[in-house]
């Protein structure tokens, strides 16, 4: 199963829960699949609890490089912020709204700047 065949839920999600609101769905997502004992996700606790996620067909393969993409620091597993900056990165159509909104406020914060220097 390919990434591309997985339905992009979080724009929705965003827009019907806000950004506090998706940010807690994200997070009680991460404790839905998390290893309870090392309080992140491993690939062992990903197919152990694959199938709450309708995933429970991942190859162990697929597993291992779902938690590899998202795991910026090396340590083979996903913390609460790898987790959440992976699921991001997995919606593109999110990312898009996320870098319109950084451009907003950057400009927005450039004119300020600009501003007070006249």
């Amino acid at each position: 199963m390919a990434a591309s065949d997985f339905e992009d839920l979080l724009p929705a999600m965003a827009d019907k829960l806000g950004g506090e609101g998706l940010i807690r769905e994200l997070c009680n997502g991460f404790e839905l699949l998390m290893d309870k004992e090392k309080g992140v996700i491993t690939w062992e606790s990903l197919r152990r609890n694959s199938s709450v996620l309708g995933l429970q067909d991942l190859r162990e393969d697929e597993l291992v490089n779902m938690v590899r993409e998202g795991d910026l620091d090396g340590d083979g597993a996903l913390n609460q912020m790898e987790f959440c900056v992976l699921m991001f990165r997995l919606s593109p159509e999110l990312m898009e709204e996320s870098w319109f909104l950084l451009e907003d406020a950057l400009q927005e914060e450039i004119s300020r700047s600009s501003n007070k220097r006249s």
